[in-house]
């Protein structure tokens, strides 16, 4: 073998295939779709499972559960976690908790929760606290602090409006009939 013959033959950009330029090219007259079908019309295209008319994986494969993709990401902190990385008069916030690798990733909502025990004084600032974790460290004589962020709106609110006004979904005759 030669040195020379190694990129022999191998070519960087393919020059693009002329299609309905005569017979003798070997892609005239119907340029390569073949004879009628949908294929061969222009605009076809199809549904990415489509699998010839047979029933497609997707629809065959049982399907549960349901994921809401308008929920917040909550991370969540336990008082026991913060008790051991924490000294005692510290401030707890979203950023010293994520240098201590306590919140990772990206999250909307902060949420302590109260399992372990806290032995510390310590301030906790947060946008969720359980009920739990509240009582335990102000029983610890620290300080909780509420943080200003997304809160969900309740589902009884959000339903209302999403619906339509009365006058409108009651088909009221538009002006001009």
């Amino acid at each position: 073998m030669n040195l020379n013959d190694v990129h022999r033959g191998i070519h960087k950009n393919r020059n693009r295939k002329r299609v309905g330029r005569g017979t003798g090219s070997g892609h005239g007259k119907t340029c390569g779709r073949g004879h009628k079908g949908a294929r061969s019309r222009a605009g076809y295209s199809v549904h990415p499972t489509f699998e010839g008319g047979q029933m497609p994986l997707v629809r065959r494969v049982p399907k549960r559960g349901f994921h809401n993709r308008f929920a917040l990401e909550v991370a969540v902190v336990n008082l026991g976690q913060i008790d051991k990385c924490f000294d005692a008069g510290a401030e707890v916030t979203p950023e010293s908790l994520r240098a201590h690798s306590l919140a990772k990733g990206r999250y909307d909502v902060l949420k302590v929760l109260g399992d372990g025990e806290l032995t510390k004084q310590v301030t906790v600032a947060a946008h969720r606290f359980s009920k739990a974790a509240r009582a335990k460290i102000e029983q610890a004589g620290g300080q909780v602090v509420v943080l200003p962020g997304t809160k969900p709106v309740p589902k009884n609110k959000a339903n209302r409006q999403n619906r339509k006004a009365p006058a409108e979904a009651s088909g009221a005759a538009a002006p001009g009939q």
